[in-house]
């Protein structure tokens, strides 16, 4: 097996779903929006004027144009994996590049905010590209990514999975693999970026007919870019059990099927002499008891065991 095919993602397939949803992501933009409103709550507790930005994932520019408008930066370059992305993503207010999220074309100490909104979740090398945009940060420069994770679409990967195996006694990937909140923070330390913070969102969309989700993920560019995809149609009775076992058996009691999407925000800083440090062990000026009101007891010989 060659590299490129031990790959969990085809990333030419990606680009080719990118460049689709070009002409359809307004139709299934709740994501973004989403992520858009998440990232201008959290930015407003930054008491920082960035000057120099960079947005990975240009989507529609609409990340880049609030941005541009809250802290009218020097410049403001933002990248996209799709041609027919960036193309209408672009805007006179800032640059507008066609570049892969894995082989960034930045310049070490360019940027004081990097954002990277929904395109991490497909990269093959996570780690790898953290460490990219830490090194394109200025000294005490601000990294904020929005990633696909956890249980994202769980009923879906139920409902292909249950599927296939009624009608073709086996499963192929059709729901990409989610990373765990817990893992997330490690790869930012990992990467070398300080005061490392991985949380989550959960938007949660309630969909009356399976046919609007799956043209919602296509519409956004999020339908299966798996290498290890299976390159034939899908079986019209494979695809019947999946839509019914979604209807029957992940719907409420209204017929709707709630579709859960978690969101993991990913906050870091590259390192700076400035930034507050963690005091050394043993350094404390008061007792942990002390400060909680609290009695000490100590061990027994007996819970030590």
């Amino acid at each position: 097996m060659s590299n490129a095919q031990s790959l969990p993602f085809d990333r030419a397939t990606i680009r080719h779903r990118r460049d689709r949803a070009a002409k359809t992501l307004a139709e299934a933009d709740f994501l973004l929006a989403h992520v858009r409103e998440a990232l201008i709550d959290r930015l407003s507790d930054v008491n920082r004027q960035f000057t120099r930005i960079a947005v990975i994932g240009a989507s529609d520019g609409s990340i880049a144009r609030m941005l541009t408008a809250r802290y009218d930066p020097e410049y403001l370059v933002q990248i996209d994996l799709s041609e027919a992305m960036a193309l209408n993503a672009s805007d006179p207010s800032f640059f507008t590049i066609v570049a892969d999220e894995e082989m960034l074309p930045f310049a070490e100490e360019s940027f004081d905010l990097i954002v990277a909104p929904l395109t991490l979740h497909t990269v093959n090398d996570l780690p790898g590209a953290l460490i990219q945009m830490r090194r394109a940060l200025v000294p005490d420069g601000l990294l904020i990514a929005a990633m696909l994770a956890g249980d994202t679409l769980a009923p879906l990967r139920d409902a292909f999975a249950r599927a296939e195996m009624e009608t073709v006694n086996g499963v192929s990937p059709r729901i990409s693999p989610m990373a765990d909140l817990r893992d997330l923070g490690g790869l930012l330390q990992r990467a070398g970026l300080a005061l490392p913070v991985a949380d989550k969102d959960t938007l949660t969309v309630r969909y009356s007919s399976p046919l609007r989700l799956l043209h919602d993920l296509r519409a956004m560019g999020e339908s299966n870019a798996l290498t290890e995809r299976r390159r034939v149609f899908l079986r019209r009775d494979t695809f019947l059990r999946a839509m019914e076992i979604l209807t029957q058996d992940h719907a409420d009691t209204d017929g709707k099927t709630p579709v859960r999407f978690d969101i993991a925000f990913l906050h870091g800083w590259a390192p700076s002499p400035e930034q507050q440090q963690p005091l050394r062990p043993g350094s404390a000026k008061m007792r942990l008891a002390d400060a909680l009101g609290a009695t000490e007891h100590p061990l027994r010989d007996d819970d030590k065991h």
